[in-house]
């Protein structure tokens, strides 16, 4: 009895060691999976980056850099006269970007103000998920969705406008991008403590003076970032613009006029308007370069304001 004992407690004593020894080996293997998965998220940007660079630098030796930042003219398929002046893409990306922030920022600011000071936990949990469905739409049914019913519906209010224009985009990528202004908003403003909430409706402050003048400069720093990522979407939105915002560059901030953006651009390029080695083929990388630097600096400047502003509680 005593030597089965005893063999059943060497049993039990090898097994926990394989046991160790198996979860010693998966200890040492998740770490080296995770450096790998991050590696290749490196590399995967550094690759971009180097064709970016790689063919940028090809279509500068082509084309004059000078020309291309402070020439007002973009005709890249004239075959005698060819012009890359990026002004005009860069006037109508940022005139969609301004229409578009326009809608977004004070409806997805009014709506994190509801959701955190004035709705209940139920309400909540009902309407915060309806609004970040907005958010799950393909970008190429809000295109339709500009092109065929805002659209129409902007023409009997504006009667010259006309079918392609700047407006109608404008709205819609601001209407798309209302949840990442509401959701990251919302989450800055319920990470304010509610003992300044108390403490300030102590004092005889209203509910609206408390979510205005307490609540909103707490919470600053992940509104602006909400602000800024909002604003870096927009600019960087493709398909509304493509589809509704026509295909005519030109230097106008005039919003029911016809325009292009940088990114509708490089759309119309890759489709097949222009063969590999082209010089127009080289200046959809000299665009992407542009917009990988707006899109840049956007980011880089949210991130100074989330850490400059931030309040700790």
């Amino acid at each position: 009895m005593s030597l089965s004992t005893g063999q059943s407690v060497r049993d039990l004593i090898q097994q926990k060691k394989s046991k160790k020894s198996g979860l010693q080996i998966v200890e040492k293997l998740v770490p080296k999976v995770l450096f790998v998965t991050a590696f290749i998220s490196i590399l995967t940007t550094i690759g971009i980056l180097l064709t970016l660079t790689t063919e940028t630098v090809t279509f500068f030796t082509r084309v004059s850099i000078v020309d291309f930042l402070t020439d007002t003219e973009w005709y890249p398929f004239y075959e005698n006269d060819a012009s890359y002046g990026i002004m005009a893409l860069i006037s109508g990306t940022l005139l969609i970007t301004f229409i578009a922030m326009l809608v977004a920022l004070p409806i997805g600011l009014a709506s994190a103000i509801f959701l955190s000071e004035y709705a209940s936990d139920q309400v909540r949990r009902i309407v915060k998920p309806i609004l970040e469905v907005l958010a799950g739409i393909p970008t190429i049914v809000y295109g339709f969705f500009a092109l065929t019913f805002v659209t129409p519906l902007l023409q009997k209010m504006i009667p010259d406008l006309g079918f392609f224009n700047a407006l109608s985009p404008g709205i819609v990528v601001g209407i798309m991008i209302i949840p990442m202004v509401a959701s990251l908003s919302e989450d800055a403003m319920s990470s304010v403590p509610n003992s300044m909430r108390e403490g300030a409706l102590a004092l005889g402050a209203t509910k609206f003076e408390v979510a205005i003048k307490v609540v909103l400069p707490a919470a600053i720093s992940g509104i602006v970032a909400s602000f800024v990522l909002a604003i870096s979407r927009a600019i960087g939105e493709t398909m509304i613009v493509t589809l509704a915002g026509g295909a005519t560059p030109k230097l106008t901030f005039d919003p029911t006029e016809s325009i292009q953006t940088m990114t509708a651009y490089i759309v119309q390029v890759s489709s097949g308007d222009a063969g590999y080695g082209t010089t127009i083929y080289y200046s959809i990388y000299a665009v992407g370069t542009t917009l990988f630097m707006f899109t840049l600096i956007m980011n880089m400047l949210a991130q100074y304001i989330s850490r400059r502003f931030r309040e700790e509680y």
